[in-house]
């Protein structure tokens, strides 16, 4: 039987399923991520963007699918998250402008809509790569617009997208060598095949497992409990231990590869070495746990050894206790030029805080804050006119976006890393405009080398460097330039490679994970070995997590 037209009930099941399906999938899509380090975040990024947009669309009663296309626009683009959750939204954007007052979607209107998300995507990227989520939606886009020319069927035309966007996806690893080279494909575009399989099996009307689908009240009032126990109102954001508060859902009776018996006991004395406030239930076919912990992707991989994991949920309490302080502050003094940092850790804050950066957004590695939070922070700052410093090349393009919609002046300096971050703020004019703040604090970013220092995630090689999971690797620049079992001697390795004769001051920011005394004794190393060259060495406790070392050479 062929279906000729998507109604507002068929899209909702689309939308919805299709949440749910990149939701039980968030833990294989962070795990494709190519570099080897603690940021495999584009499976999270993807989920939560996805689930802002279908949020907005379940809240929307309206009959018409272009409504409901509006909803999941603006709920993605306000819950984008990193630069795949970011191209995502803007893939949907366009797909709502093609959909807009129309009542129901027919088949060449469905492949339409597909193909005018691809070119909005295409131009919201300033320089687009292929071999990434951009080749799979523009595939997918093109089998489905070949395929409208020859039926009326909008099921055949998904099935054409599903299909097309798969085989692109198969091909990201000829088209980007990097991917080849580890042995993987896309991530973003792995997270947009499974958002287009859910909205097949949603058009089709397949059935899901409920159990799957996070209902749990009597878990939820037990959280919230714990929350209550574990965060009191007084307590100081570097005081909370664990920052993660990690929640995941594990269907025991699905068969996984090497799967291990399931023992409730076992399972609750193994995660509670990982954390605190831990809960976990199981009625034998399903397990729930919620815990805090510094380590959620170490409580995502122990609980894939019992079955398939189902909902899964990371809360960062530590943003989110900075956010009840804030808004605890009432009587805030506006401010007529505000820069607005994103950085995590103590120290970090502080530095960013004595260069004069009016507020901070906790985040960066591993946890990038969405559109809606940097809307937030602009607004709140009271600002006429503000500047932004992401610090991480995976949240510029949030930050663009969040610019887009404010209502004041909003410039954009495309930091990359916290060094050059603090490096820019050398620059800052508070007397000047925001066009020539940014100018002059962009030019600053290139007047710095940055290094960071952390643990690999996967056995690999990349660039000739034999990586090793487990061992301390440096990165100078984005690229993997050192591997070593010793945090110290791989740090050192690394700084000796970013120095040259016009270096004249390192600055070594240790993180949460490291000490001072490690960090003295990096110094103290590169003195003895630099001590006829002019070149000056400073220690700060950072704080930071993911990053043993921040390490900056000017």
């Amino acid at each position: 039987m062929v279906l000729s037209e998507i109604s507002s009930k068929e899209f909702r099941d689309m939308v919805r399923i299709a949440s749910h399906r990149m939701s039980k999938n968030v833990q294989f899509v962070n795990d494709l991520n190519v570099f080897p380090v603690p940021d495999g975040d584009t499976g999270t990024n993807m989920n939560l963007t996805m689930e802002s947009g279908a949020k907005a669309v379940s809240e929307n009663a309206s009959s018409s699918v272009g409504d409901l296309t509006e909803s999941l626009a603006k709920g993605m683009l306000m819950g984008a998250r990193g630069n795949s959750g970011v191209i995502t939204s803007q893939l949907f954007r366009g797909f709502y402008k093609a959909t807009q007052g129309k009542t129901t979607l027919n088949a060449q209107e469905l492949a339409n809509a597909f193909s005018n998300g691809v070119a909005t995507a295409y131009k919201a990227v300033m320089k687009p790569v292929e071999g990434t989520i951009l080749t799979v939606a523009r595939v997918g886009a093109q089998a489905g617009a070949n395929k409208a020319n020859e039926t009326d069927d909008v099921e055949e035309v998904m099935q054409a997208i599903v299909e097309g966007a798969k085989e692109a996806l198969k091909s990201t690893p000829d088209l980007l060598p990097v991917l080849k080279q580890v042995g993987v494909v896309d991530s973003g575009g792995q997270g947009l095949v499974f958002i287009y399989e859910g909205f097949l099996e949603g058009l089709l009307g397949e059935n899901i497992d409920d159990k799957y689908v996070p209902d749990a009240d009597d878990m939820n009032s037990l959280i919230n409990a714990t929350h209550h126990q574990a965060v009191q109102g007084q307590l100081a954001t570097s005081d909370i231990a664990n920052g993660y508060c990690t929640e995941i859902m594990v269907d025991l009776k699905a068969d996984v590869p090497n799967k291990k018996p399931f023992d409730l006991e076992e399972f609750r004395s193994y995660l509670s070495e990982l954390g605190d406030s831990l809960l976990a239930v199981s009625d034998g076919e399903i397990a729930k746990v919620h815990v805090h912990t510094e380590y959620p992707g170490k409580v995502f991989l122990y609980g894939s050894q019992f079955g398939q994991l189902g909902k899964i949920k990371i809360d960062n309490m530590r943003i989110q206790h900075e956010t009840i302080v804030d808004n605890e502050q009432e009587q805030q003094e506006s401010v007529d030029f505000a820069v607005i940092a994103v950085a995590s850790g103590n120290g970090v804050r502080k530095l960013f805080e004595s260069e004069g950066v009016n507020r901070i957004i906790s985040g960066g590695q591993t946890m990038n804050p969405s559109t809606q939070d940097i809307m937030d922070a602009i607004t709140k700052s009271g600002a006429k006119q503000a500047i932004i410093l992401p610090n991480n090349g995976n949240i510029i393009m949030s930050a663009k976006q969040a610019a887009e919609v404010a209502e004041i002046p909003v410039g954009i300096v495309p930091s990359k890393t916290i060094q050059q971050g603090l490096t820019a703020m050398l620059a800052f004019n508070p007397e000047a405009s925001v066009d020539a703040n940014v100018e002059a604090m962009t030019d600053e970013l290139g007047s710095v080398k940055s290094g960071e220092v952390t643990r690999a995630t996967r056995d690999t090689e990349i660039n000739g460097v034999e990586i090793h999971k487990g061992n301390f690797i440096g990165i100078v620049e984005g690229t993997i330039v050192v591997d070593d079992v010793d945090p110290i001697v791989a740090t050192v390795a690394m700084i000796e490679k970013m120095l040259d004769e016009d270096s004249e001051i390192v600055t070594v920011m240790y993180g949460s994970d490291a000490t001072e005394e490690e960090a003295q004794a990096v110094v103290d190393r590169l003195e003895a070995a630099h001590e006829d060259d002019d070149c000056e060495f400073e220690i700060y406790d950072g704080g930071q997590p993911v990053y043993n070392f921040l390490i900056s050479v000017e």
